[in-house]
């Protein structure tokens, strides 16, 4: 059974979400989308749903991590090739991201990490198919 994934995370802005993702290229799915939601295609299979903090609220119970001292979840994307990590992590910082660890490269492996304008971290990670073929 394939299964999709939902991704939720709360923001400041929707807007200036929604302009620093499709910055990244990912689209949106209008349908899913309003003043206080924006769903962000990754791909068939994964949905990243960004919710004005109001919003957001009215799923959970409890507080929202404050992203500034603390981290609710790491994500992380793949990427097609070393430059397309460097490529995205740039268009992140250059958009208003925030660098977040150092970059790891392991040679088989190639990895950059940042912060999104909410504080949310996520790693681009390519890694060598030919090294994870059996």
């Amino acid at each position: 059974m394939s299964r999709m994934l939902f991704v939720n995370l709360p923001v400041a802005d929707v807007a200036t979400s929604r302009t620093f993702f499709t910055g990244l290229g990912l689209t949106v799915n209008e349908a899913f989308s309003d003043e206080n939601t924006v769903s962000l295609v990754l791909n068939d299979q994964c949905t990243i749903m960004l919710l004005n903090t109001p919003r957001f609220t009215d799923f959970i119970v409890g507080d929202i991590c404050d992203t500034s001292s603390a981290h609710e979840v790491l994500l992380a994307i793949s990427a097609d090739s070393r430059d397309e990590v460097d490529h995205l992590a740039d268009t992140a910082l250059a958009a208003g991201g925030s660098a977040w660890k150092d970059p790891q490269d392991h040679g088989f492996m190639f990895g950059r990490s940042f912060r999104d304008i909410d504080g949310h971290v996520w790693e681009v990670v390519w890694m060598d198919p030919s090294a994870v073929s059996g």
